[in-house]
């Protein structure tokens, strides 16, 4: 009997990417050949965003594209679990639109859509409300992480790979619709992430990035807020792992251990990836967050008086419901104080479904484009100095990725002189080309 084929298009986050992997794992294990080529597959699965109304419509784009192959269409992720029926209904293009909770058994569903079967689309609901309200009032046995299945197959083979650490958020900012749909923070056991990063690495893992909505909850459910820094002194001492990195930081979380874990520890990446999302404190009130300029900049200061090679990076939002320019100001001269590495700038849209769309005050569309242009324009000439400051430095370099320990992986690369006989090299840094850097191999 021919055995299916399936390829998986993934959208998005490197959440989502992990996702792919585990079912990728869950097909293969069913007898499924992965394709690489859409047009070569019986199913295209298609792994959606849904988080802004950009990559939205990258999702419907790529399904109806995936429609005009010859293999049946299945739209899976963030979109099609927040939307569902509607969905379904607005993209008939889709075979089957299926969210989280059909993910377990997704290679028996391809199965019967091969066959012909046209199975209902799902139903949304909120997933905050499938948890206790209280963290450590929720079963850690009994949880389910949506979209994690816990198995996985790489469908790339570079040497850096993400890890999930938890899903789903406590938080609730203004301007943010993914607790509604990833549901309530859930943490995974220390042993399965440590078990699945040694797996990596026998794949020729080099690097490996903890991601979640909010790392720096990650264990409150266990009732151990402390439990990612020994987690990351764990994770530092895989043997044949270069370094581990760790994504999605909240500043009002941070604390000096979990500071000093990361910008002192060999073998963690001293790399701090800060969601401050603006700079002005009555904009990140309107936003339910908290801090604002100079705590920023305080916690800044005490990041590089442990280590002044520390890389920080942050994304943060223009334009917000009530920005004054007074606050865009505040935003402007904070990014030019802080000199971050890596910035993203983002103008202001109303999200469906979040709290932001009712605020007053909204900014005109035509001004947001400018303040956000303004802002890119201060970025760039920020990331560029400090790739510029770098000259000089030594570093380690994982050659296939182009990356040094200070280079996430939505940062700036770096190009090496001089020949490479080794996947790691010891280089110093002799120029940059905006955000991206020049080094010349020490050690090949």
């Amino acid at each position: 009997m021919t055995r299916p084929s399936v390829s998986i298009i993934t959208l998005g986050c490197a959440r989502n990417e992990v996702d792919s992997e585990e079912l990728a794992g869950a097909l293969a294990e069913d007898g499924w050949d992965l394709v690489v080529d859409p047009a070569e597959a019986d199913t295209v699965v298609v792994n959606t965003c849904g988080f802004i109304e950009a990559a939205k419509r990258d999702s419907i784009d790529t399904v109806l594209n995936a429609s005009d192959l010859p293999g049946k269409v299945v739209a899976v992720g963030c979109m099609a679990e927040r939307y569902g029926k509607e969905l379904a209904e607005s993209l008939p293009e889709a075979d089957a639109v299926l969210g989280f909770d059909a993910y377990p058994d997704l290679p028996a569903s391809l199965r019967r859509i091969l066959a012909g079967e046209h199975p209902a689309a799902h139903t949304p609901k909120d997933r905050r409300t499938l948890q206790p309200a209280s963290p450590t009032d929720r079963s850690p046995e009994l949880a389910v992480l949506p979209g994690h299945i816990g198995v996985r197959r790489r469908l790339e083979q570079g040497s850096v790979a993400s890890v999930k650490l938890a899903s789903g958020c406590d938080r609730r900012c203004t301007f943010c619709a993914i607790p509604s749909f990833r549901g309530s923070f859930v943490s995974r056991r220390p042993t399965d992430i440590v078990n699945e990063v040694q797996w990596l690495v026998s794949q020729g893992v080099l690097e490996v990035n903890l991601v979640s909505e909010n790392s720096t909850s990650y264990g409150k459910d266990f009732g151990d807020l402390r439990l990612l820094e020994s987690l990351l002194v764990d994770l530092a001492d895989t043997e044949g792992l270069e370094r581990v990195r760790v994504a999605y930081l909240q500043p009002a979380e941070m604390r000096p251990d979990l500071i000093k874990i990361v910008g002192a520890t060999p073998g963690v990446a001293p790399y701090f990836d800060l969601s401050f999302q603006h700079a002005s404190a009555a904009v990140l009130r309107r936003m339910r967050r908290f801090g604002g300029s100079e705590d920023f900049l305080r916690l800044i200061d005490q990041i590089r008086e442990l280590n002044p090679a520390a890389a920080i990076r942050s994304n943060f939002i223009v334009g917000f419901p009530g920005e004054t320019p007074e606050d865009f100001d505040t935003l402007v001269d904070f990014l030019n104080r802080a000199q971050l590495d890596a910035i993203g700038v983002f103008g202001y849209s109303d999200e469906e479904g979040t709290e932001a769309v009712s605020l007053p005050d909204h900014v005109d569309a035509d001004e947001i484009d400018v303040r956000t242009d303004a802002l890119a324009a201060v970025a760039d000439e920020v990331m560029s100095q400090r790739a510029a400051d770098r000259i000089g430095e030594s570093v380690r370099i994982i050659v296939d990725a182009g990356k040094t320990q200070f280079q996430g992986p939505e940062d700036g690369s770096t190009r090496l002189e001089g020949a490479a006989s080794k996947a790691v090299v010891v280089a110093r840094i002799v120029g940059s080309d905006g955000a991206d850097l020049v080094a010349e191999v020490l050690d090949a």
